[in-house]
């Protein structure tokens, strides 16, 4: 059950599975409205989606014009069904309610343009458009979506997928054991269970933990510093919790939140101009970018991408990638392995002249070299997974910093291995120890192992893999495969790290 969860969490991007998670509990609340299990009135909330979704997408539309950003429709449809899942639903005849889901809307869209640093929204926009009604309407979220015990299932279910897809249980744990601590010390003291089913089942705990806390641009990307965004977004939303006679809501705490994300994680947008598209291997290509602005950032670590895609697939038009470049280059690098059908965000890529920009945003990852410069490494790549290497490497040798690292690097055939001139260097300035192993025979150097990398080719060339810390880096079912393989011969599952992009597809 686990595995196929997995399985399916894998083949899902990060935004869509956000997408289909909030659709899957509007649909769940329409159907369960409707047979009266469920205190809402399906035309009612009916009205809210077409409302919200029109304005907003409208308010989008606008503001990117304005500004000149590129717009992006599938952040509408998400805030979107948001704020429907946490404003009561408005009646037709009821003209207050139907201004107050409409300006939630309007106002989280515009919160993004205007109240941006470095490009990039300080507020969560959900949140944000929920209090404004709150504050300036009398119209206040009710965060109906909670407390309804028939929708705790779809709300759990969807919920552990995007904290697994999002790798973010550390956030949600933070939160959930500083929220349930302090409902229960503010609460009745002779009432704990009583406190903790008010936290878990009366109050937006799930819901809110699940979805607006994990958003990833308004939330630290750094392990301890997410970790405190947790505990402060936890406390603060704990029901009982006033500061000089304020009760803070959810969307209140959160907001409160989002302010430490500005004060330690300021980094935001950043404007990258094409300056020249080289040649890496046979089907893979690097784009090299100038920044804007000096981009601080580790060998290894990646980037949010953002194209404007006119017609954009299912995947959307944002992806992860590594960036190839190392920090000691002054340029952003981009490698990219295309195929005959590739997606949208691909072809758009691919159209992508000298001169033409796009943005990128969302700078994180933890799949990076060691503080401890002596512990020993093994890299393995698989195609165009060698991409984080390559800036490893290229960090490595612009330093003149020796390591005692071993790359194995899959290819479909010798054509397909990029980035030879940064390897030959590592192998003759470094000492790094590099093994290719290929598909296809043709044109294979007799140092080449013809096959894939498996059991014998690690023991083969790392004899000595206890005493090492293996990364992996390439297509899922070869990342899972491998991960597989070492755990077979005996490497702690600690010392195997694994290249991670919450919207991997």
């Amino acid at each position: 059950m686990i595995a196929a969860l997995d399985r399916l969490i894998d083949r899902t991007t990060m935004y869509r599975l956000v997408f289909w998670y909030l659709a899957a509990l509007i649909g769940a609340a329409l159907a369960l409205g409707a047979v009266h299990l469920i205190a809402i009135n399906p035309i009612e909330l009916l009205l809210s989606l077409v409302l919200v979704l029109a304005s907003g997408y409208l308010a989008n539309e606008i503001f990117a014009r304005v500004f000149g950003a590129i717009p992006n429709v599938e952040s509408v449809y998400i805030t979107g069904m948001i704020i429907v899942l946490i404003m009561p639903p408005a009646a037709a005849t009821d003209l207050a309610a139907v201004g107050a889901v409409v300006a939630a809307s309007v106002w989280a869209m515009a919160s993004k343009f205007l109240l941006s640093v470095r490009r990039r929204h300080v507020f969560n926009p959900a949140a944000l458009g929920v209090a404004l009604p709150a504050l300036v309407l009398d119209h206040p979220a009710t965060w109906w979506v909670s407390g309804q015990v028939w929708l705790i299932p779809p709300v759990l279910v969807g919920g552990v997928m995007l904290l697994r897809k999002l790798r973010r249980v550390d956030l949600f744990l933070a939160f959930a054991a500083t929220n349930l601590v302090v409902t229960v010390l503010t609460g009745n003291p002779g009432d704990a269970l009583g406190s903790i089913k008010l936290a878990l089942i009366d109050s937006p705990f799930l819901f809110f933990g699940f979805v607006m806390l994990t958003e990833p641009l308004t939330a630290p990307q750094d392990g301890f510093w997410r970790v405190a965004y947790g505990a402060l977004v936890g406390a603060l939303a704990a029901p009982n919790i006033a500061i000089f006679g304020y009760y803070f809501t959810p969307e209140v705490a959160l907001l409160a939140g989002n302010l430490l994300t500005l004060i330690v994680a300021p980094a935001g947008r950043v404007l990258l101009t094409l300056e020249r598209v080289e040649k890496a291997a046979t089907g893979a290509y690097d784009f090299v970018f100038r920044p804007d602005r000096r981009l601080s950032f580790a060998a290894g670590q990646y980037l949010e991408w953002t194209l404007p895609v006119e017609q954009p697939d299912r995947r959307g038009n944002r992806r992860y990638f590594t960036i190839a470049s190392a920090p000691s280059e002054g340029e952003i690098r981009l490698g990219v392995k295309f195929s005959p059908n590739g997606s949208a965000f691909k072809r758009e890529l691919a159209d992508l002249r000298p001169g033409e920009q796009i943005v990128a945003s969302q700078l994180a990852g933890s799949f990076v070299l060691p503080r401890n410069a002596g512990r020993k490494l093994c890299f393995i790549a698989g195609g165009i997974g060698i991409t984080p290497f390559r800036s490893m490497l290229k960090q490595l040798i612009d330093s003149g910093e020796r390591r005692d690292i071993v790359v194995l690097y899959g290819c479909g055939s010798a054509s397909e291995v990029a980035y030879r001139g940064v390897l030959e260097v590592a192998a003759e300035q470094l000492g790094t120890r590099i093994h290719v192993a290929v598909l296809n025979p043709n044109g294979a150097s007799p140092d080449m192992t013809i096959g894939m990398i498996d059991e014998d080719v690690v023991r083969t060339q790392v004899p000595d893999l206890a005493q090492r810390t293996f990364y992996l880096s390439g297509p899922m079912p070869m990342v899972n495969a491998l991960r597989q393989t070492l755990r077979d011969l005996g490497v702690h599952p600690w010392h195997i790290r694994t290249d991670f992009f919450p919207g991997l597809a």
